[in-house]
């Protein structure tokens, strides 16, 4: 295509992650002609790459509170499968340093946990019951420390919330969480009769059947199509400017980190609203995969170590294809800080704990290791929750015909669920104004 052509469409779509694909389908599948732009590749964060018969992903393609997830809602609604490979609560353990104990996933793992003894796990029992009663539910200007602080709990209840909270936010920091967004997600998790599903043959697959109905209903993808700017009429945007050609739609959805989108929008009265989400800091991690030759069976498909704030998922557990025959994928992810992404020792210390926990829980890996993948500077989200940041809005009142998704959006849940939330509601608020 020129440069200099305008293509018209009813939607346009910047960005090709798990938020801009699931917009694109779903509004394609409402009867929208849509155009998705991506820089890259499709997918974003959430990748699936083959190396030697093994299918790694960039990031733990996990969905959390599966039965109540917005995934489901797209299943249904596009017509699309999802081959949900569920969690298994009694095969996760913490490992407290001397010895492992159950997860506290599910009830069954609360009461049957060391983490917590006697009268403190009835203390977080009540705490727990209060959460999913709506009784609790903190406050946007209180940590969770500070919130468990003023309640004056005892330090081993304090720790094992703090510690559901770093297994399940991606977090080393705990205790920088707002409280309230903290007791809100607790109460979807613990009212799940799923709590964690992974998804087989990882996020290619789900890519895969976004793509097919975005094109199946007439509209287009485009790769290497880098949004270089955007044009405005009163308080509209009008049109994009891509590698690939100009844009004109009557609806626009950014699914593109505000970093990104503070340049797209420069010069727009919504270039200084972004701006203020685009100096966030992001969830980072250390991932580090094993693809062994052979199976070093253990009785646990994940553990967490306590101590060192990180973790192992056997993923071709559940997902058996990501491996050659008899082969096995390991996952460990560590939770780092910002300061310590360009600090060299400290990453090489990270990398040797990871791998003295493989030595604790697989041992022999080293045996069977047929490759190694290693990210030191992964972002799990684009959003770190603390105290001082919050998720950008999915519309802003400057323009009327704007709107955003992604993990760092308004939305229900963590990671990939923030984004088709996000990416659901801007969606609903397209749609409906059809209908005004």
């Amino acid at each position: 295509m020129d440069t200099a052509e305008v293509q018209h469409v009813d939607v346009v779509v910047v960005g090709g992650g798990l938020a801009g694909l699931s917009t694109a389908a779903y509004l394609s599948e409402k009867g929208k002609k849509v155009a998705l732009l991506e820089k890259g590749l499709l997918g974003g964060r959430a990748v699936t790459f083959s190396l030697k018969g093994f299918s790694f992903n960039f990031g733990a393609h996990a969905i959390y509170g599966r039965d109540t997830s917005i995934l489901k809602t797209f299943e249904k609604e596009l017509g699309i499968d999802v081959d949900w490979r569920d969690f298994k609560p009694n095969k996760a353990k913490y490992d407290i340093g001397d010895e492992l104990t159950a997860v506290p996933a599910n009830v069954k793992g609360l009461f049957r946990t060391k983490l917590v003894k006697g009268a403190d796990k009835l203390k977080f029992t009540f705490e727990i019951f209060k959460t999913l009663t709506s009784m609790e539910k903190g406050h946007p200007h209180l940590s969770i420390k500070k919130w468990m602080d003023q309640h004056n709990l005892t330090e081993d209840v304090k720790e094992m919330m703090l510690t559901l909270a770093s297994s399940n936010f991606f977090t080393s920091e705990p205790e920088k969480i707002p409280s309230d967004v903290y007791f809100d997600y607790y109460r979807r998790l613990f009212t799940t009769n799923k709590p964690v599903a992974y998804v087989g043959g990882g996020w290619q697959t789900l890519i895969n059947k976004f793509v097919n109905v975005i094109e199946r209903n007439g509209s287009e993808i485009l790769t290497k199509a880098r949004v270089e700017s955007v044009s405005t009429e009163g308080d509209r945007i009008v049109e994009v400017q891509s590698k690939k050609g100009n844009f004109r739609a009557k609806e626009f959805v950014f699914c593109a980190p505000p970093s990104e989108l503070a340049k797209m929008l420069v010069d727009t009265d919504l270039e200084y609203s972004v701006k203020h989400y685009a100096h966030y800091e992001p969830s980072y991690v250390f991932v580090y995969d094993l693809g062994l030759k052979n199976r070093i069976d253990v009785p646990y498909s994940y553990v967490y170590d306590k101590p060192n704030k990180m973790f192992i998922t056997d993923i071709s557990f559940y997902d058996e294809g990501c491996v050659p025959e008899g082969g096995q994928l390991l996952q460990a992810i560590a939770y780092i800080k910002k300061e310590e992404l360009d600090d060299k020792e400290r990453l090489t210390e990270i990398e040797e704990k990871i791998e003295a926990m493989y030595d604790k829980h697989f041992s022999g890996w080293r045996d069977e290791l047929v490759v190694p993948r290693k990210s030191k500077r992964a972002s799990a989200q684009e959003i770190k929750w603390k105290m001082n940041q919050e998720p950008m809005p999915v519309y802003f009142p400057d323009y009327r015909n704007a709107f955003f998704a992604g993990d760092w959006c308004e939305g229900k849940g963590q990671l990939s669920e923030l984004s088709f939330t996000s990416a659901y509601e801007a969606s609903q608020l397209i749609l409906q104004k059809d209908e005004d």
